[in-house]
């Protein structure tokens, strides 16, 4: 099944610390993980820019609520036992524990209400959310990677083909491919060679050699390009290739690239916006989040 949203699994966070044993955050992550039916593919997610698995992230912010409302509480050691409110809250049967339930406890509003952990919706009033903030981090995050990427598309996509010739290039060496920007100006200027519109070395040492084809397109690329592509590598009596085109290929051309013995990589449009984010090639850093958790090994002995 789907990892449960955080608050899913705060009533059974708290039922696995009823026998009033102290418990590392890991015991609890693998009784849900049981509990849940997470699979090991699941627990091996990790949220898309942390060290962190999904899964024990968010076990970890349920630990976090249900301190913060006192039905837990943090022993002399890192570790974690439930407290009288805690076992007062089981024995009432409740249905379900989020963070509406919560809310009930005074010391947990005065936490919500200095953390302002909500959504503000479209009429203003403000929404609890089922996503850990650092959840709530990469959802901004991909959103706005997202908005860059079509705008990078829409730059490169008006700029001139000698400058895209030479942003591939760029983009390429940033890669790790030809070394250095000097080592690879053999890579453009070679257009009208059989289809063939530059080469670069695979690494430094010049051991072997991928052939390009980078164009501007306004439609999409069919499956005519990639063989005329295909027969110029052949004719060069090479076995890798990359086409990169401003917009997208058609499913026989993909279909076309993946049969053949030489290997052709394609790159559309949003491939490479993002390989040119992720490179940093017409971008630049506005401002930097180090995000930081607690060590619990500094603890262990401090009590």
């Amino acid at each position: 099944m789907p990892i449960p949203d955080f608050q899913t699994m705060m009533l059974p966070f708290l039922k696995a610390a009823s026998d009033g044993n102290e418990r590392s955050v890991h015991y609890f992550v693998e009784i849900l993980a049981k509990e849940f039916n997470i699979s090991e593919e699941e627990l091996s997610e990790f949220l898309p820019s942390s060290k962190q698995t999904r899964f024990f992230n968010r076990v970890g912010w349920v630990k976090t609520h249900l301190t913060k409302a006192g039905l837990m509480e943090l022993t002399h050691r890192p570790l974690y036992k439930i407290s009288e409110r805690g076992k007062n809250v089981l024995k009432s049967n409740p249905p379900r524990i989020d963070m509406k339930f919560l809310d009930q406890f005074p010391e947990y509003r005065e936490f919500r209400t200095t953390r302002k952990e909500v959504i503000i919706g479209g009429n203003g009033i403000e929404k609890p959310t089922d996503k850990t903030p650092e959840e709530i981090l990469e959802d901004a995050y991909e959103e706005i990677i997202s908005n860059l990427a079509s705008d990078l598309l829409e730059n490169v996509k008006n700029c001139s083909p000698k400058f895209f010739e030479q942003l591939v290039v760029e983009l390429l060496i940033n890669m790790g491919y030809g070394g250095s920007q000097r080592e690879a100006a053999r890579a453009v200027g070679q257009s009208g060679d059989g289809g063939i519109d530059g080469i670069i070395d695979e690494d430094r040492l010049g051991l072997d050699t991928i052939y390009i084809q980078a164009k501007k397109w306004e439609g999409s690329v069919g499956r005519p390009e990639i063989q005329k592509f295909a027969g110029a590598l052949m004719g060069k009596k090479a076995s890798k290739g990359i086409f990169i085109t401003t917009s997208t290929f058609t499913k026989d051309a993909k279909d076309y690239a993946e049969s053949i013995s030489s290997k052709i990589i394609l790159i559309d449009g949003k491939r490479l916006a993002e390989f040119m984010i992720d490179y940093n090639v017409g971008v630049t850093s506005i401002s930097s989040y180090n995000i930081r958790r607690i060590d619990s090994d500094y603890f262990v002995n401090g009590g």
